[in-house]
């Protein structure tokens, strides 16, 4: 379904600039012999004040230990830790690229990262700055975030949304830009200078497109039962429903949304409703209930199921790349995603004796365009799998932080 969307005043503006930008991008010159002024029609391309730019991923591990509060950033390229302001009693670890939310029962605390890339499309930036804590968004553990260029929703148990400013942010100050009237299902999700959400209608809930100021400017006729997980891709967002997924996308001035059904009845435990993949893949991974792995191919609007051992995590980097699941034999598999089989190992990765993760701090697998990342909590550690060389364990980082939460910045 096609629904043609209504630019405001403020989207029409961003429009120009955007476009302004992007030619900028594209044609700019090479600088060298030009005298350096401090004006902004000298600013170098891709400057960013008080950051660094630098030609390679500049990839950082977000770590916390919820029961000590013990926080830190363990930067891939130098191989240091560095510790944080102490958070207690965190259960969840979300990430944004570049921000970390720590989410605990009494509020989420924000940490930048101070690592992150920009995305041009035919290039890209990528930049490192000090980590700092930002601090804390009044958003118990349930809340849900997700993040743009410009503004942070925070959605909440009861389904309530404000928007921040995500440029105060980035300058270590947390302000409110909005809070949007009404309630939603599920997260409220930020794209194409809009909000994606489900809002309730005659006990279903119905896509529904938002202005930044929370106003309904488009309603694709499609509905989604049991809306839960989301995965911004190249492609568009995916939403998942109860029957599947949907694929939400903005191409010529209009929002379109897709079904993508399993084709098959699922049961309710073996929905993907938790989505993994490797930012700017396509490819997306999700646990199939206890033995199996689902892959959903977006450009090919197709699911596939991979029967493997019982699973703690998965992901992929896509594009070829195998399918890695870390099994309770406390081992990464690697697996063919096309055949199904499995064509790699690892030795058992996870320090014996704490292998059940009942109480939903189960290791992640955390993966870039070379690498892919495990967390050992018991053993303080934190392993570096080269998954284009058979699984090759490329390095392995003692720490003096338990990670028992980890996510990746700066992709």
């Amino acid at each position: 379904m096609t629904v043609r969307r209504n630019v405001t005043p403020w989207a029409s503006a961003a429009l120009v600039l955007t476009a302004l930008f992007t030619t900028s991008c594209a044609g700019e010159e090479p600088s060298a012999g030009r005298p350096e002024a401090k004006t902004p029609s000298a600013t170098r391309h891709g400057y960013v004040e008080g950051a660094k730019e630098a030609a390679e991923q500049q990839s950082r591990l977000l770590l916390n230990d919820p029961d000590s509060g013990n926080t830190g950033v363990l930067d891939l390229v130098t191989g240091k830790v560095h510790r944080t302001a102490e958070v207690r009693g965190a259960v969840r670890l979300g990430m944004d690229g570049r921000f970390g939310y720590l989410h605990g029962p009494a509020g989420t605390h924000v940490l930048d990262s101070g690592a992150w890339m920009v995305d041009h499309g035919d290039h890209v930036h990528y930049y490192s700055a000090p980590t700092r804590d930002v601090g804390e968004i009044p958003a118990g553990s349930q809340a849900q975030i997700r993040s743009d260029v410009a503004v942070t929703a925070v959605t909440d148990e009861n389904g309530r949304t404000v928007l921040y400013d995500r440029s105060k942010m980035e300058k270590g100050r947390i302000a409110t830009s909005r809070t949007l009237g009404g309630t939603y299902a599920g997260a409220v999700v930020p794209y194409e200078e809009h909000l994606l959400a489900f809002a309730n209608k005659g006990g279903t809930t119905e896509l529904v497109v938002l202005d930044r100021k929370g106003e309904r400017v488009a309603s694709p006729d499609v509905t989604c039962e049991a809306p839960q997980g989301d995965a911004d891709t190249r492609r568009g967002v995916i939403l998942g429903c109860a029957d599947g997924a949907l694929l939400v996308r903005a191409q010529d001035g209009a929002f379109t949304a897709e079904k993508i059904p399993y084709g098959e009845h699922v049961p309710e435990q073996e929905r993907a409703t938790a989505f993994r993949h490797r930012p700017g893949s396509d490819t997306l991974t999700a646990p199939a209930g206890a033995d199996a792995v689902w892959v959903l191919d977006v450009p090919e609007r197709t699911w596939r199921r991979v029967d493997t051992g019982p699973v703690v995590a998965v992901n992929t980097a896509g594009e070829g790349s195998p399918l890695l699941v870390l099994e309770t034999d406390g081992s990464v598999h690697g697996y063919d995603i096309a055949t199904g089989k499995q064509t790699a190992r690892t030795k058992p990765l996870l320090t014996a004796g704490k292998r059940d993760h009942s109480d939903g701090n189960a290791p992640v697998i955390e993966v870039d365009r070379s690498r892919a990342y495990v967390n050992d909590p018991e053993g303080k550690k934190v392993f570096e799998i080269d998954y284009n060389d058979g699984l090759r364990i490329a390095r392995s980082f003692g720490l003096d932080v338990k990670p028992v939460l980890m996510v990746e910045a700066g992709r």
